[in-house]
């Protein structure tokens, strides 16, 4: 359907080489974007090209570093020759109990988690009023509304990711930039791995609580990507979608 044709546009995924945000741009590839991705880890990055095919660039950048991350907007839309879709995906998480955190642990999570969102919709607001739209896809989690005891800081900031989304959309509707939120559930990453190996009994909670009956893939996320950066999706912004299979573990 042309509603969902992507052909033409360029997107950018902030911590595409693997899991949720590789999935998305496989998404997004597939319907017809130019893509580029950007992470730390050079390896992971290689290996993520081969997965996304040709056309696909990727991009070593710290998104929690502030210039490297103005700098990794700006030179995506200038290797793509322009950028229509943010998707903010990079991520990470801690695990303690909130009276084990130090401060700084506590900040690394928000920096990484939400100040770079912010970061990177801020340098990319230009590039999108210079031509006229854009799509900002900001990575919550379903701990934006749910607690869990051992992820204070992750919760904090997938929470404010929710808050941030509302604001921009608010702030950029006349400059028709759509800013939307997806809340993945328990999703089978990297992350969510180190998860099941440091919380005791998480697995067997995810399955038994999941209607679904299983651990969400990658490229589960990979329709709703290509549904926000799409013409479909011109008249919804500001919302924050629940994508977990049914109901997610809390405590």
């Amino acid at each position: 359907m042309k509603l969902f044709d992507l052909q033409g546009k360029a997107a950018l995924i902030t911590g595409g080489n693997g899991g949720i945000g590789l999935g998305m741009a496989q998404g997004l590839a597939r319907a017809g974007a130019r893509v580029a991705i950007a992470g730390r880890d050079e390896g992971k990055n290689a290996a993520a090209l081969k997965a996304l095919g040709e056309g696909a660039i990727a991009l070593v950048a710290d998104v929690a570093d502030e210039p490297a991350c103005r700098a990794m907007v700006d030179e995506a839309a200038r290797r793509l020759d322009r950028l229509d879709i943010l998707v903010n995906n990079a991520g990470i998480n801690i695990r303690k109990q909130p009276q084990e955190y130090t401060l700084e642990e506590w900040s690394r999570v928000l920096a990484a988690n939400l100040t770079s969102a912010f970061v990177a919709s801020q340098a990319a607001y230009a590039h999108f009023k210079r031509g006229g739209a854009g799509k900002i896809v900001n990575i919550g989690s379903m701990m934006s509304l749910f607690g869990a005891s051992f992820a204070g800081p992750y919760g904090a900031s997938k929470g404010g990711i929710v808050q941030l989304t509302r604001s921009l959309a608010c702030a950029w509707a006349k400059d028709n930039i759509q800013v939307n939120a997806v809340l993945p559930g328990w999703i089978d990453t990297a992350l969510t791995r180190r998860a099941r190996a440091e919380v005791s009994g998480l697995h067997e909670r995810v399955l038994a609580r999941t209607p679904a009956g299983r651990w969400g893939e990658p490229a589960d996320l990979a329709g709703i990507a290509v549904f926000l950066a799409s013409r479909a999706s011109d008249f919804i912004t500001g919302t924050a979608i629940p994508v977990d299979g049914g109901y997610s573990v809390q405590g």
